[in-house]
């Protein structure tokens, strides 16, 4: 199972993009999920955290901006990102806990990345 985060592209500042995260195959259910960007030169941080039940956190940078949300029946996670910085460019990528399998265990996954680059 891969997780495929998508909807990246480029905008200018003040801009707004909306990313999906979703399994490459059938799963019985996806769990927690987190939200994560690598900026140049940068570690990979935490931008936003949903847990199944819609409890979300977000990184103080983007409070207020980004709106992590789900759908758990589809076993998607988005991240609608608005009034975007030149400061928010970088790939990002969602992790998630997934159960493949009924009555199988859970595994956290990472998603190939998506590329946001917003010009000031």
């Amino acid at each position: 199972v891969q997780l495929q985060a998508s909807g990246g592209g480029s905008v200018q500042a003040g801009g707004s993009l909306k990313l999906s995260c979703a399994a490459s195959q059938r799963i019985d259910s996806m769990g927690a999920t987190g939200w994560y960007r690598q900026s140049p030169g940068k570690l990979r941080e935490q931008v936003a955290r949903i847990n199944y039940w819609g409890a979300t956190d977000y990184a103080e940078s983007v409070k207020g901006r980004f709106t992590i949300s789900r759908d758990n029946a589809a076993k998607v996670a988005y991240l609608e990102m608005n009034n975007l910085k030149p400061e928010d460019t970088g790939v990002y990528y969602c992790n998630a806990n997934v159960r493949i399998r009924p009555g199988g265990r859970v595994d956290a996954y990472w998603g190939q990345g998506t590329l946001v680059t917003v010009s000031s």
